[in-house]
């Protein structure tokens, strides 16, 4: 058993450790198939030191992605061949031959590689920006999860291929990790479950590489989330414990009050309304003591406010059938939200129709539910999924009146015209 001199040149050609080559493999893994892979230091270990010589599977597919190169290329005899005997001499021969091959360019000689400096920073930040604005638009979309995947492994690219200080090189690890929580983002709000637990895993890595509490909040807080619609109480509260007791919250009450807000949707979901109610107080005094003028990272400042706020408050008194205080909270958000949310407009018609209807405002609930904008009632996989519900829920609160015919007639055209 020998080391595979031409696999750990090429890792120190990208400036990989074993623990990074990992979370590329998983990561591009996750892309390939669409699961998220379970490559672990040893996994790496093994391959470096030559316990494993021929990959197949998905360890070979992850390797071919990361370094873009045939099994042959990184130093390992390919599945289904049998190697000769190999004297010591021939050995020690092909690892000088392969070692020298890694470090040939397979182009023409360029110049050394650049430095990576605030420019580069600069332009992940913007890109950055930009995600999250589409989301805010569109929202759930699989062109979203996608677009937010690739970016972080660009970043990852781009940490490859220069020279950066460590300060810069956790900078765009960060950006690599918000790139991948807007992937798990994207995933949740289209009930993708297993992609977002894929994309989470993954972000988590990124972040610990990066030690930047404010993405580890957002992923912790949106793995909460995404715990929740899964119908996962316990775990949505664990997971929303992490990010409430990462430093940052004691720091600026805004974290705090966007921990306890969604805290209080998850007992809401649980069935727990005094738990429900005690938070969305805290999260409210928490939000009245933070200054709105302080730095935060732009995903916070793009999304959470009063409007958000009473948003998750719909969420957990409708689930708590309280609807006539969920319904309060509905216009409270819809009054409150900034123009570029479209998707939290949908969302919240949506909740709000469906308060109305419990209520037996069956006329003031289907006027609701047809306000939804026809883009997200069509395109949008939790809408669509809320606004069917209504339906049924109409069907079997109002059958056969006015308003129901009305709905379905809606419905109808609407849904046919989508496909």
């Amino acid at each position: 058993m020998a080391v595979n001199a031409v696999l750990k040149q090429r890792m120190a050609d990208l400036g990989l450790t074993q623990e990074e080559l990992a979370i590329r493999m998983n990561a591009a893994l996750l892309d390939i198939t669409g699961r998220p892979g379970d490559v672990s230091d040893r996994t790496v270990r093994n391959l470096i030191s030559g316990a494993t010589r021929r990959p197949i599977g998905r360890t070979r597919r992850a390797l071919e992605a990361v370094f873009r190169c045939s099994l042959r290329d990184l130093g390992f005899a390919c599945p289904g061949t049998t190697a000769p005997p190999e004297d010591p001499v021939r050995r020690r021969q092909f690892i000088t031959v392969g070692t020298a091959l890694a470090l040939t360019p397979a182009t023409p000689a360029r110049s050394a590689p650049r430095r990576l400096g605030v420019s580069d920073i600069e332009r992940l930040h913007r890109r950055f920006a930009d995600v999250v604005a589409h989301d805010h638009r569109h929202g759930g979309q699989l062109v979203i999860e996608h677009k937010a995947s690739a970016l972080a492994d660009e970043a990852l690219s781009l940490q490859a291929s220069g020279h950066a200080s460590q300060r810069v090189r956790k900078q765009v690890y960060a950006s690599a990790a918000a790139f991948r929580s807007s992937a798990m983002w994207a995933a949740i709000d289209g009930r993708r479950f297993e992609h977002a637990t894929g994309h989470m895993r993954v972000a988590q890595q990124l972040a610990e590489m990066a030690g930047d509490p404010y993405i580890k909040f957002r992923i912790w807080s949106h793995g909460g989330t995404m715990y929740r619609h899964m119908g996962r109480p316990s775990d949505a509260a664990a997971a929303n414990d992490v990010a409430r007791k990462l430093g940052l919250t004691r720091q600026d009450p805004l974290f705090a009050s966007l921990g306890l807000a969604r805290q209080g949707a998850i007992h809401g979901a649980a069935g727990d309304g005094t738990a429900a109610r005690r938070a969305f107080g805290q999260a409210q005094d928490a939000m009245l003591r933070s200054d709105p003028q302080a730095p935060r990272p732009v995903w916070m400042n793009a999304f959470y406010d009063q409007a958000e706020l009473d948003s998750l408050a719909l969420t957990a008194y409708l689930a708590l059938g309280d609807f006539e205080r969920a319904e309060a909270h509905g216009h409270r958000c819809l009054a409150a939200l900034r123009p570029h949310m479209h998707r939290s407009k949908a969302i919240a018609t949506t909740r709000v129709a469906r308060a109305q209807l419990e209520q037996g405002d069956v006329e003031a609930a289907v006027a609701s539910a047809m306000s939804v904008p026809a883009d997200a009632s069509v395109r949008h996989p939790r809408v669509v999924g809320m606004l069917r519900a209504f339906g049924a829920r109409l069907e079997s609160i109002a059958p056969a009146t006015a308003p129901a015919r009305t709905w379905n007639q809606y419905a109808h055209d609407t849904w046919r015209q989508s496909t």
